[in-house]
Parts: structure tokens; C-alpha cells; sequence
């Protein structure tokens, strides 16, 4: 029989039948297929104009200019280093974005539909307009439909901010980018691909893409804005002060300038940070583990705490069917289980509870109950229930929301299953309307389901605990039970629980996050108020979840982590989606994390050095109207051995230490003694060479060493602790530099020096050590004063 309905371009088929193999071809071919929105990635070509055509490579290339055109080529060697470190971030970052596009198409979200008659699992962009699709609890709706069969509660928090659940039944809309709570629909798709609700949205929102920035990208732009805004006064600043009033030659005064202006600029530092992340980014691919946002990468550094849920996470995706403890004797067992057996086959399969059940019962006879009315599961309920045609009703859930003030008379009972998680299945006398629980409850039995714990979660536990990473378990389950659990899998304090519904406010559970390890009857909203509470406390909070009752939860977190098995839209709202679904690997993506970011704060040290050595001295030239003593091709040869090369290699090396602090306050902090001590000594030297009547090219040549000269003990300060591979890098760079140095003089204008000029560079020399550890002395002990003042004030 025809099922199948045509109608302005319309096919309305049922549920049955769904489209053909052939129409979803025509309606492909047509463009009336579900394509999915493009990412804002960039493209191979955008990659490369967004690294050459840069404020600073613009700069560079002015500053190149005006070097060649007073004829000092030997003072262009600054610029073959900036083309290499273009080349570097291009390459890095189309390989980065070749890798993502394949993992992406490797996890791409999939859909039950209904196609010549069969279900079907496809790729959410092979479906069209007309298809018929299945969406059950965890599917997210992935294009707008109108459901032709079925009920189930839908979550539109995505899409319109309101955390309720909206019960959809036959001729209901569903709106693309919502989710499905509870329940099992059949829909016609209506809109799909870019005229979707979601796709249009998602359009709208690239022409104003805000996407937040770590703490330490927002940091590095600040940097390089103020930068970029003063080294235009100050290069006119420093030719006026060189030609107009110290009287100048054109070509020593242009290199000179050149010179301060190339030390002023951070680009190596900028370009590490990048190529950093691109890095890391490319090694947890390696891992499958799928990056959606970078910056999320610094965050997973920082983290303090971190929340999980029992289910997926420390026990096993898989439930199994424990026991029926029988509570009412006139039902019996028997009777008992078949009754069971009649809801469960009358339940949607909306839940992995329900389906545990029905796997059990697979088989069996029930009484025969035919279901006149379904109520699925709810995540905010906790529980779901069937009204028979014999007008009786029952009701399965969490045994303290059906019992109520009476939960007391079944706790003793319940308490002897530790670990497992008890469910009530009661009779509710008169027909039960779905939402209040009012006439008397008659408990049949308590339905046991256990999870195993999985073997690698007390190993990950006592990784967290030796990392001083604080565990939170997030639960929907009995707080007793959900403890019991969190204890088995080795997780400190998992003894002090307490029940989400007794948290009410936000004193509540700004309180309760300090006192208590596991959380247990935790709603979707509670789970989110729960991370809020977390994060006001000063905490840096990590969320892993795999089910659609996280997900409000994980768009909260600092950095969210999404299961790859669990439902399709967490993995969509989280930042970080583990494809092997296996959380004991956590550990090495929380290593990885911090591996970044501290090399990435212990190497910027070395590029701020030289910044803030040229930023502070091109200021004391002016004002004091003196020559800027460093041309840019010694200032090369500084930069190659002291911060370049190393902080390439020192960037790649293992740090597993938790990051604390400002990002740019660290590196400052750690910066400034050697750039103190840049600025002091070659001051001094620069006063004492007007004074002796040593030479500019001299004087120059003097000052390159001792830059050096610090730049190397900054490095050794860098490389502490040793190990053999820093031991060699640093060796290294003190024999390339100073053969560098000796072997090719004229290639970085490094002048021969007399016997007197030598003893005073070794006389500086021998200063840099002493000087600097001064400073360090000076800053640490006012550091302690201010941590003495601020304990007292708390």
C-alpha cells in the first residue's frame, strides 16, 4: 500500500517506510541535503596571508628596507630569521589543520534514519529534506523535523538559554542544536543544512566570532598591541635624538635605530607560543584525543579540580543486573518480575537503566499489561513510569523521590547494597499523571544495577592525587551509593558526601564544594551551579562527562571533556572529546597540557630579556641623548644562542608541574633580573667608555658580549634543573656563541678589542653573576614581604 504523500515538493512518508535510496539521491543532487556549516577554520591560503601579512612582519620589513638602503647588508641578518619563522608557523599550522580535519571526519556525528523501510546509522550530512530520523535520549536534534511518532522531553538550553525540559509529542517541532532528554521520536526532517535553525545561528554568530582567549594569548596581544603603538615614537624619537643632536652619520644612526626597534619586538616569543599549542595539539591527536579549541589547552594546565561522573567515568560504560530484592510478600517474586518485565517492555529503550533491564528480561513472559500511557525517564525527576489499561500504574526510579518522607523505612534495606545502584519499583495507586507523585505507593521491590569499577581508575586517581588535583564526584545517582564507589576506586575524601537536593542556594554550595568530595542527586542545573561554586572559590575546574545531563555542566568548566561514546552533544559543547572514550587517559593529556604551557612560561623568560633590555635602553638613549650601543646584527647573534635555538629545544621537553600564577606576571618575574642587569651593566659600561675614549665600535662590540654573557647565565638559570640533554643544549650554545663570536667577526660587526677594553669586557664579565643573583635576592625577599602582608590581611 502507497504510504507515501507528494506535496509541494513534499515527501511525507511514515515511520515504516521512510524515503528511498533513490529520492535521498535526488534530493541530494538537488542541494536539499543536510550540509553542515563550515567551521571557522581557516584555509591553506588564509593561513599563509595570516602569517606573512602581519603588523610586525610589515615592520620588519620597513626596518629591512631602510638598512639596505644606507648599505649596511651585514646588519641584515635579523631579516632571513623572521622568513624562517613565517615559514615555521605556516608549515606548523596547515599540518595542525590537516591532522583536525582528519580526526573530524573520524568522530563525525552519526543519526538513525529510516531509509527503503530499514533503520540505518549515516553521517548527520548525508541526511535530507523529508528523511524520517530516530532520535532517542542523548541524540541531539540535528536538523529542524517535525515528530510523526512517539513522545520525549527535549532540552532547548542550547539554543534558547531556558534549562527546562519541553515534552514534544506528534506534530511537535523540534528545533535543531536542542537535545533529547528523555524519550523516542520519529521525525520528518523539514529545514536542513544551512537553512536549518542551528546553521543559521551559527552563521550569525561568525560575523561577530569572539572567541575567548586563554590568559596567556590575551597577555601576548596586549604585549605586542603596546608594542606595536610605542616603537613608532620611539624610532623617530631616537633618528632625531642620533642625527639632530648627537650629529650622527645617516647609516649609524638608521642601523642603530633598527637595531633598539628589532630588540623591542616579541615576534619570536608570539611565534613560539603558537607553534607551541599547534604542537600540542598535533601530539594529543596522536593520542585521539580531538582539540576543538586551543586555548583550552593553558586551561588544562592550570587545573586544580577536577569533576567526574560515576557512570562512563569511573565505573563502566556497561550496567548489569544485580539482584530483585522482593519487598512485598502478597506480590511475590514471581509476580513481581513480571510486572517488571511488562514496563519494561512497554518502556522507550531512553535510557541505559531501562535497556539494562530489558536485556535482563529478554525472553521472559510478563502478565501481559498492555501500556495505555509511557513517562520516560527524567534526568530531573529521577524516574519514570507506565500506566497499564487495566488502570494501574507503576513507577521506577530513585526509591528516595518516590517514597518521600517515608524513603526512612527502606534506607537500612538499600544500605546493604554499597556501591550498586538501588532503584524502587512501587505501584501507584490511581492513575499516576506524570508529574506529582500524590496517592499512596505500594513498593514492590528494589532493583539492583551495578557497574564495575574500571581498571585504570585508581591508578588515574592516584595520579591526580600525587599532582595535587582535587577530585569531585558529580553524580545523578544515591550520594551513599555513588560514595561507595568513589572509595572503591581509590578517590581522597570520597567519604564525605552529601545530597545536591539539600543545597539550595548559593551559600549552599559555595560551602559545600569545600566540605564535601561526592555529590549525589545532582540535576543538570545543580551540576552547573556546582562547577560555578568551584570556580568563584579560585579553583581552575576540569568537567568530564558523556551523557546529555552534563552538558550544562561542561560548557561551565574551564575546560570540559567529553567522552567520544557518550551522547553526540557533549562531544560537541566540549572543548577536548577523548575518541578512545577512555578516561585513564587522562593523565597524559593533563601531562601534555602542562608540558606547554610551562615551557612555553619558562622559555618566554629568554625572549623578554632582550625586550625589555631594548625597550628600557632605547628610552635611556633619548633622554640621556647617547648612541644606542647594539646593531641588529649583533643583537642576532645574541638572540640565535641565547633565546632562539634553545627555546625551540627547551619548549619540546617534559614539565609535568602544576601552572600557577599570571602567565605574564611569571614570565616578568622571572625576566627581569637578567634584564636589570642587561640595562645596568652596559650603562655603566657605555659611561665608562665615553669617559676612557674607547671607540663606538668597540664600545658596541663590548656590550654584544656582555648581552651575551647574560643572556647565557639567564639561560642556565632556564635550564635548572639539569639533566643531561640541558646540560649538552647549554654547553652549546656557550661554545656557539663565543665561536661565533671569534670565528666570524665581521658577519655580526663585532670589532677587534685592545688589551685595556679586554680586561674592563672581563672585568663586566665576571659582574654579570654576582649582579644578577643580587637582584633575584631583592626580588624574592620583597616577594615574601608581600605574602607576609597580604596572610595578615587575610
Amino acid at each position: 500500500m502507497e504510504t507515501q504523500i507528494y506535496h509541494k515538493n513534499r515527501i511525507f512518508a511514515d515511520e515504516k517506510t521512510g524515503l528511498t535510496t533513490e529520492q535521498a539521491l535526488v534530493r541530494k543532487a538537488a542541494g536539499l541535503y543536510n550540509e553542515q556549516v563550515k567551521g571557522a577554520e581557516k584555509t591553506a591560503a588564509e593561513i599563509i596571508k595570516s602569517n606573512v601579512f602581519t603588523y610586525f612582519n610589515l615592520v620588519f620589513f620597513v626596518l629591512a628596507l631602510c638598512v639596505a638602503l644606507v648599505g649596511s647588508y651585514n646588519d641584515l641578518t635579523f631579516f632571513p630569521v623572521i622568513v624562517i619563522n613565517t615559514v615555521i608557523g605556516i608549515y606548523q599550522e596547515i599540518r595542525s589543520k590537516k591532522t583536525l580535519e582528519k580526526l573530524t571526519i573520524l568522530s563525525a556525528p552519526k543519526a538513525t534514519v529510516v531509509r527503503d523501510g530499514k533503520e540505518c546509522e549515516v553521517a548527520v550530512s548525508s541526511l535530507v529534506r523529508d528523511d524520517i530520523v530516530v532520535f532517542s535520549a542523548g541524540s541531539q536534534i540535528c536538523a529542524d523535523a517535525t515528530v510523526i511518532s512517539g513522545t520525549a522531553s527535549l532540552n532547548e538550553a542550547l539554543v534558547t538559554g531556558e534549562n527546562i525540559e519541553i515534552k514534544k509529542e506528534i506534530g511537535s517541532s523540534l528545533l535543531s542544536g536542542s537535545f533529547v532528554v528523555s524519550g523516542k521520536v520519529y521525525a520528518r526532517l523539514d529545514n536542513v543544512g544551512k537553512n536549518s535553525f542551528v546553521s543559521r545561528l551559527t552563521l550569525e554568530a561568525k560575523k561577530k566570532n569572539n572567541n575567548k582567549k586563554s590568559e596567556m594569548m590575551n597577555a601576548l596581544d596586549n604585549l605586542v598591541k603596546w608594542i606595536g603603538i610605542l616603537i613608532i615614537p620611539i624610532g623617530f624619537l631616537m633618528l632625531f635624538n642620533q642625527i639632530c643632536i648627537l650629529h650622527t652619520d645617516y647609516k649609524t644612526a638608521v642601523v642603530s635605530t633598527v637595531g633598539a626597534l628589532v630588540g623591542m619586538i616579541p615576534e619570536g616569543l608570539y611565534l613560539l607560543t603558537t607553534a607551541a599549542l599547534v604542537v600540542s595539539v598535533m601530539r594529543l591527536a596522536k593520542r585521539k584525543t580531538l582539540v576543538h579549541e586551543m586555548g583550552c589547552i593553558e586551561a588544562l594546565a592550570r587545573v586544580n579540580v577536577l569533576c567526574v561522573d560515576k557512570t562512563g567515568t569511573i565505573t563502566e560504560d556497561k550496567m548489569e543486573f544485580s539482584d530483585l530484592c522482593v519487598l512485598d510478600e502478597d506480590t511475590g517474586r514471581e509476580k513481581t518480575e513480571k510486572i517488571l518485565c511488562d514496563f519494561c517492555n512497554a518502556a522507550d529503550g531512553d535510557n541505559a537503566t531501562i535497556n539494562t533491564l530489558k536485556e535482563h528480561f529478554e525472553g521472559a513472559d510478563g502478565l501481559g499489561k498492555k501500556a495505555e500511557k509511557v513517562f520516560a525517564f527524567s534526568s530531573e525527576k529521577k524516574y519514570s513510569a507506565v500506566n497499564f489499561d487495566d488502570k494501574t500504574s507503576y513507577i521506577l526510579g530513585a526509591p528516595e523521590i518516590i517514597m518521600g518522607d517515608n524513603y526512612s523505612a527502606l534506607a537500612e534495606k538499600i544500605n546493604e547494597y554499597h556501591g550498586s545502584r538501588v532503584l524502587l519499583f512501587a505501584e501507584h495507586l490511581g492513575e499516576f499523571d506524570g508529574e506529582n507523585i500524590t496517592d499512596e505507593i505500594v513498593p514492590l521491590s528494589l532493583v539492583v544495577i551495578s557497574n564495575k569499577i574500571r581498571k585504570n581508575a585508581p591508578d588515574t586517581f592516584r595520579f591526580f592525587k600525587s599532582q595535587g588535583v582535587k577530585i569531585k564526584v558529580i553524580s545523578g545517582d544515591n550520594p551513599k551509593t555513588v560514595s561507595e564507589v568513589a572509595k572503591s576506586a581509590g578517590i581522597d575524601g570520597a567519604e564525605d558526601y552529601v545530597d545536591s537536593r539539600e543545597l539550595e542556594n548559593d551559600a549552599d554550595f559555595a560551602s559545600a564544594v569545600s566540605l564535601y568530595t561526592v555529590f549525589g542527586r545532582v540535576t543538570p542545573e545543580k551540576k552547573r551551579r556546582l562547577i560555578i561554586a568551584l570556580k568563584e572559590n579560585g579553583n581552575t575546574v576540569a568537567m568530564t562527562g558523556d551523557g546529555v545531563n552534563d552538558v550544562l555542566a561542561l560548557k561551565e568548566a574551564d575546560c570540559s571533556i567529553a567522552m567520544a561514546s557518550g551522547s553526540d552533544v557533549a562531544s560537541q559543547v566540549s572543548q577536548l572529546v577523548l575518541l578512545n572514550s577512555d578516561f585513564g587517559a587522562l593523565p597524559s593529556v593533563v601531562k601534555e597540557g602542562r608540558r606547554v604551557i610551562n615551557n612555553i612560561e619558562r622559555t618566554a623568560a629568554l625572549f623578554l630579556v632582550k625586550n625589555i633590555f631594548s625597550f628600557f635602553f632605547a628610552l635611556i638613549s633619548i633622554i640621556f641623548a647617547i648612541n644606542y650601543p647594539v646593531m641588529p646584527s649583533q643583537l642576532t647573534l645574541v638572540s640565535t644562542t641565547t633565546i632562539g635555538i634553545p627555546a625551540f629545544f627547551l619548549a619540546l621537553l617534559p614539565n609535568n608541574d602544576l601552572v600557577k600564577g599570571k602567565f605574564m606576571r611569571n614570565v616578568i618575574y622571572k625576566a627581569f633580573p637578567a634584564g636589570f642587569t642587561n640595562i645596568f651593566l652596559v650603562s655603566y659600561l657605555c659611561i665608562l667608555a665615553g669617559y676612557a675614549n674607547i671607540g663606538f665600535d668597540e664600545m658596541s662590540s663590548m656590550v654584544t658580549i656582555v648581552l651575551g654573557v647574560v643572556g647565557l647565565t639567564m639561560l642556565y638559570r632556564v635550564c635548572k634543573p639539569f639533566n643531561k640533554f640541558r646540560k649538552i643544549l647549554w654547553g652549546a650554545m656557550v661554545t656557539a656563541f663565543f665561536a661565533a663570536a671569534l670565528l666570524f667577526p665581521k658577519m655580526f660587526t663585532l670589532s677587534p678589542l685592545s688589551v685595556y677594553e679586554v680586561l674592563l669586557l672581563i672585568l663586566f664579565v665576571a659582574l654579570v653573576q654576582p649582579f644578577m643573583y643580587l637582584v633575584v635576592n631583592i626580588l624574592e625577599f620583597f616577594e615574601k614581604k608581600l605574602k607576609k602582608a597580604k596572610s595578615k590581611k587575610a
